[in-house]
């Protein structure tokens, strides 16, 4: 199964591993000054879905994933990174290793201060002093200037051999760029946008490349925004501002969230991520200091719903990669795999994936030998082109296993 990967990008000190912490549960080292993380780290999160199980009434047995009361867990890989500063495309800082790091990643979140209380290099400053919409700015030039710096290596040699070999200029770039996970699809996207010389890749100029390096970024890598630290009140005032550049904005509080999870794990409390609420099991085991901090937490989630950061995974996934999660098994009639398993497996594919693509997905023999697919819920037989939709539960019906 592939496991999409997301990359927790922004500058120093403004709560991204704390974040990375929370939906990892992981102990990476957290400090109030800049470059704190220097290698990368690496973890597992989970973006939820509606497991079937509720509504067929049976009891599931996952396999590559977790069902907590009805919701399905499923496994996405996290990337934290050095905190990105001013110039890092050119190695200022830790630039460098920071882009190196998110090669693959599928779609980036951009952990921000949304109370402007750490400055452009991420030192604490008084809430309000700075203005996170700088962060904005800054990041989108440095992951376009990314772009276009490897785009542009060698490209008067490159533009001539496309035009008098006659290549195909989409393919081309998409091999190009493919160390950063660039597919033939994003190039073509990116041509509907950038306004730019099809035909002759010669006469593009400077202006050219940039403008189609910031295309085929956003649909390559697309970026969305947590607005971290919004139980200040500062936050809010800046959050409006935000979304009118056009982001998927969620307001986060990341320390909200670790203590939550963390507590859940010892037992002291009863909290599913992403949840608008917990339940204290054993209040005699905390103490006042611990029982002010949950007093807070219970503020925060009353204001927004929830601590918004599961929700960042969860519209990272949905949204900005526009997957969906589906469900394949070997008995449509008990949902079990060969072993026995209830609803054992959930793939995480992007939308209008085919039946016969999905067959790939699982297997390439599958793929290979693919006659057709069964709708679990219909018992309806489903052609090839058969386009599959979020929820699907799915039996593929190959030569090998008939």
């Amino acid at each position: 199964m592939k496991m999409y990967e997301l990359g927790l990008v922004g500058k120093p000190n403004t709560g991204k591993t704390t974040f990375f912490n929370a939906v990892t549960l992981a102990n990476a080292p957290v400090a109030g000054y800049p470059f704190t993380t220097i290698d990368a780290n690496v973890g597992v999160t989970y973006v939820r879905g509606k497991c079937p199980c509720q509504e067929f009434k049976v009891s599931c047995n996952p396999q590559n994933s977790k069902c907590m009361e009805g919701v399905r867990y499923i496994p996405v890989r996290m990337i934290d990174v050095a905190g990105l500063v001013e110039g890092a495309h050119a190695g200022r800082g830790l630039g460098n290793r920071f882009l190196d790091n998110l090669r693959m990643a599928s779609a980036l979140i951009h952990i921000i201060d949304a109370a402007g209380s750490t400055d452009g290099e991420g030192k604490p400053c008084s809430p309000g002093a700075h203005d996170p919409l700088k962060d904005i700015d800054f990041l989108e030039v440095e992951i376009t200037m990314w772009f276009r710096t490897l785009l542009a290596k060698d490209w008067p040699r490159f533009a001539r051999r496309a035009k008098y070999e006659k290549l195909d200029l989409v393919r081309e770039i998409a091999e190009r760029m493919s160390g950063l996970g660039v597919k033939e699809t994003h190039v073509l996207e990116a041509f509907k946008y950038a306004a730019v010389d099809r035909t002759d890749p010669e006469k593009w100029g400077d202006d050219d490349l940039l403008r189609f390096a910031a295309e085929l970024q956003k649909v390559s890598k697309p970026i969305m925004i947590a607005a971290n630290k919004s139980d200040i009140p500062e936050a809010e005032l800046n959050m409006g501002r935000i979304r009118e550049r056009g982001y998927i904005v969620v307001p986060t509080c990341s320390e909200a969230e670790f203590v939550l999870r963390r507590a859940a794990e010892k037992g002291f409390l009863s909290y599913n991520p992403g949840d608008g609420k917990f339940t204290i099991l054993k209040p005699e085991s905390l103490n006042d200091q611990q029982k002010n901090a949950l007093d807070k937490i219970a503020t925060v989630i009353k204001k927004w719903g929830s601590t918004g950061v599961q929700l960042v995974i969860d519209k990272a996934v949905y949204e900005l990669l526009k997957l969906i999660v589906v469900y394949p098994v070997d008995d449509e009639m008990k949902l079990t795999d060969k072993k026995g398993n209830v609803l054992p497996d959930a793939f995480l594919v992007p939308q209008g994936t085919t039946a016969h693509e999905f067959a790939y997905v699982i297997h390439s023999d599958l793929g290979d030998s693919f006659l057709h697919a069964i709708d679990a819920r219909t018992k309806r037989r489903l052609g090839e082109d058969h386009e599959l939709k979020n929820g699907d539960v799915i039996r593929i019906v190959s030569t090998k296993g008939r």
